[in-house]
């Protein structure tokens, strides 16, 4: 006849076990409130990118393009993604100017899950620029002008490129030759990003559709593109650009909200995928920024704007930058966003940013592009 006291034992060890848990969770989060303390006072030592291959999508303007200028200073290698091609071949002409020695640009459509697979395995048909040191590679051939006698053209894709020395014939395997010189994206940067600025009823469904492609879905598919050969190498750094709209609901951008909210989310839910299966070598940084001043948000300004300044780029960029570099989870710019989120949280009619924006007179173009 089994013991009760057996009994007894054996119902407790699930309680013990439940006990244990808590204790753990509740030490480990002291310690990260502490450790974020500290790094408060005293900065967090910074990681170094010299030679890490570096992806930023929307890198053709605006804040991916002065995200590719940064990390050009600080050695990186930068794989450019944008769909305008005149733009992705400005910002390599100027990550160059910059100090950039190896620079990778792409045509793409990140709405487009198919276009991502293709451009990512590089077997895309869309045009290819690269800068490989100054007198190597030109970084894309300038208009008006014709190449000396002893430079044949190439091609990638459908763009028309220079290098002395080479025959069309030896750029046939167009995936093997960019495969040897990109290697492995160890920081993905999901940056590209489109507002329409009308209200919910107001809004044609396609425009409703691209929001989500662009701020939302395309961050699926470069994650699974990209993430696992950080897996397989220990070693990576996916960084997702949400908003401060991401946060909370904000009236007038009820399908950007939606879409920054799913990014937001997406991008912690993986960040505890890598946690839970003990990829530690894998970091993650998600960003909220309040409105940043390029092309998405001109006009736009805030009811309090000693509170809540509308960020200009330069200065975001240099938070952004150090957050990754410092390997920081969470980033939102301006700081109040901390407290604003906090009250939120633990108030039932918290505060909200629905009354701190202000729409311009005219609405955004849903073109505009991060």
């Amino acid at each position: 006849m089994p013991s009760r006291h057996a009994g007894v034992s054996q119902n407790m060890a699930p309680d013990l076990n439940s006990t244990k848990d808590l204790f753990v969770f509740l030490g480990k989060s002291v310690f990260s409130v502490l450790e974020d303390m500290v790094f408060t006072l005293i900065p967090k030592p910074q990681k170094n990118v010299a030679g890490e291959i570096v992806l930023i999508t929307g890198a053709g303007s605006g804040l991916g393009r002065l995200l590719a200028l940064k990390f050009a200073s600080l050695g990186s290698v930068l794989v450019l993604w944008d769909i305008n091609k005149e733009g992705t071949e400005e910002t390599c002409e100027m990550a160059q100017a910059a100090g950039a020695t190896r620079v990778y640009a792409y045509t793409c459509d990140c709405s487009q899950r198919e276009e991502v697979y293709r451009v990512a395995d590089q077997t895309s048909h869309s045009w290819a620029t690269f800068f490989v040191a100054p007198r190597i590679h030109q970084c894309s051939e300038k208009k008006g002008t014709r190449p000396a006698s002893n430079e044949q053209p190439y091609h990638i894709g459908k763009s028309l490129h220079m290098q002395k020395g080479k025959r069309e014939s030896d750029y046939s395997d167009v995936q093997g030759q960019v495969k040897r010189e990109v290697g492995d994206v160890s920081i993905l940067i999901n940056n590209a990003g489109i507002v329409t600025g009308k209200n919910f009823l107001d809004c044609p469904d396609e425009l409703i559709e691209k929001s989500f492609d662009v701020n939302f879905k395309a961050h699926l598919w470069t994650y699974k593109a990209f993430l696992p050969a950080m897996i397989a190498n220990d070693h990576g750094h996916l960084v997702c650009i949400s908003s401060s709209a991401g946060l909370t609901g904000v009236n007038g951008l009820a399908d950007y909200c939606a879409s920054k909210f799913a990014a937001f989310g997406f991008a912690e839910a993986v960040f505890a995928e890598t946690v839970a299966q003990k990829h530690m070598g894998i970091k993650t940084t998600i960003v909220c920024p309040l409105l940043i001043n390029t092309g998405m948000f001109e006009g736009c300004t805030t009811k309090f704007p000693s509170l809540l300044p509308v960020l200009e780029p330069e200065y975001a960029v240099r938070k952004i930058v150090d957050a990754i570099l410092q390997e920081k989870v969470y980033l939102y710019i301006p700081r109040v966003l901390y407290f604003l989120v906090f009250l939120k949280r633990i108030l039932v009619l918290g505060p909200s940013f629905r009354e701190l924006y202000i729409a311009p007179e005219k609405a955004w173009k849903p073109e505009e592009v991060r």
